[in-house]
């Protein structure tokens, strides 16, 4: 009986294993001539060279101009129910402490955080759309050859375009990124990258400010802006902190598909539960010690109505030096503050502090002469720029395996919000707008 060597054995398995790649290839390989198929073309167009980011843009910018434009009506018709509901608690409620509690702490306060809920869902029932459909993947492919050029690796992308629901699942998400000091600078920069909480800020402010026919065109300049800070700062820390080559980039391409209602709903409601949770928690706890410390002491406040004999009113204008060259006064300065708990929380300060029973928030903060456009746009960049919420600063700690790294990113990205906030009030007011 002849015997098998192992050269024998070893050639049989190369032999079947390059049968088996031949098999493959003609399966999955068209050649020249073959017909285009829709996938195809698509990608000719969204791929392409000179198009992909404009295109790309363009879809970003109808995504903050849809979720603008049609979550508005619904939010008018929450604002009014919780102004109804704030009317009656003050009306039923004969004992003022509890009155004030219901009205001022629970109504004004969650209720104004809650009026942000349609546009957030909307926001993530668009970037659902554009999930489902195949088209992020090509977003991030599009970005690559700019994002390698600045020293951010391609697929920084997927976990920056994560930050627009929230900065937490985006920052873990960087555990795909193979190249440590690549998986470094995403993290970060991610803050920069504005998340769904933020959103009721500007929704608010640019809404008072600009107007419904432009907010969605101020919403995306602000997005914009933390894309763009993002990818400087990306170079910036690529020059300095982590000297090196972004590490290749290879992505696989899904098919297109067509989006279908039901699973960009259920992708909607999973993300969007999310605000509805912190709405719940970690908000309405916040808002309870602001309407404490702006309703006492009792006496000074004359039964909690008079907000500056306050304790809150004492902790802003302690800190209003520090914001006044902006233009802002102690209520941004205690707005900033709690909102490094929550963002959210900052629209739920003023919600607490100017009450919603007569007039909308944006009303308030127009009629009072709070903000102009150029000082809040300079305040929306602020939000968007200054330290992120409590919890994501505890992600980076996590990640990096450093509370040194979570103390840089606090302490870069504060400096960095003054600075961009003030050179935006500088040249404003060198443009002459007020």
């Amino acid at each position: 009986m002849g015997g098998f060597s192992k050269e024998d054995a070893a050639s049989d398995l190369a032999e079947r294993r390059y049968q088996a790649i031949a098999d493959i290839l003609q399966t999955a390989v068209t050649k020249g001539g073959g017909r285009w198929t829709y996938t195809d073309i698509f990608d000719h167009v969204f791929l392409h060279r000179w198009l992909g980011i404009p295109i790309f843009l363009s879809l970003l910018w109808a995504v903050f101009a849809f979720t603008f434009s049609l979550s508005e009506p619904f939010m008018v018709m929450i604002e009014l129910l919780f102004g109804r509901l704030g009317a009656l608690a003050e009306e039923g409620i004969a004992n003022p402490h509890l009155a004030s509690f219901v009205a001022g702490g629970i109504v004004d306060g969650l209720g104004s955080v809650l009026v942000f809920v349609p546009p957030i869902f909307m926001l993530f029932f668009a970037l659902s759309i554009l999930e489902d459909s195949g088209y992020l993947s090509r977003a991030a492919f599009v970005m690559d050859r700019l994002m390698h050029s600045l020293g951010l690796h391609g697929r920084s992308f997927i976990p920056m375009m994560m930050g627009f629901g929230c900065n937490i699942p985006a920052i873990m998400a960087t555990r795909s990124i193979d190249g440590e000091k690549d998986r470094m600078i995403t993290i970060l920069v991610n803050p920069l990258i504005s998340c769904g909480a933020r959103l009721p800020v500007y929704v608010l402010m640019a809404g008072a400010l600009f107007g419904a026919e432009h907010a969605g065109t101020v919403i995306f300049s602000i997005y914009l802006l933390g894309i763009a800070l993002a990818v400087i700062m990306a170079l910036i820390f690529r020059r300095t902190l982590f000297r090196g080559e972004p590490s290749p980039f290879v992505l696989e391409l899904p098919a297109y598909s067509v989006p279908t209602a039901k699973a960009a709903v259920v992708h909607m409601w999973a993300r969007g539960r999310l605000f509805l949770a912190r709405a719940g928690t970690i908000i309405f706890g916040t808002v309870l010690v602001v309407w404490f410390l702006s309703a006492h002491p009792w006496e000074a406040t004359g039964g909690g109505e008079l907000i500056e004999s306050s304790y809150i009113a004492s902790l802003g204008h302690a800190l209003e030096p520090i914001f006044k060259p902006f233009g802002w006064d102690w209520m941004a300065a205690v707005a900033l503050l709690f909102g490094l708990l929550a963002k959210e929380v900052v629209v739920a300060t003023y919600g607490i502090l100017l009450g919603v029973e007569e007039a909308s928030l944006g009303e308030s903060l127009v009629s009072l002469g709070l903000f102009t456009p150029l000082t809040g746009f300079a305040f929306m960049a602020f939000v968007l720029i200054y330290v992120p919420c409590i919890a994501t600063i505890g992600v980076i700690a996590r990640e990096t395996n450093s509370y040194r790294w979570a103390a840089f990113a606090m302490t870069y990205l504060v400096v960095l919000a003054f600075l961009v906030s003030g050179l935006i009030i500088g040249f404003g007011r060198m443009l002459g707008f007020s």
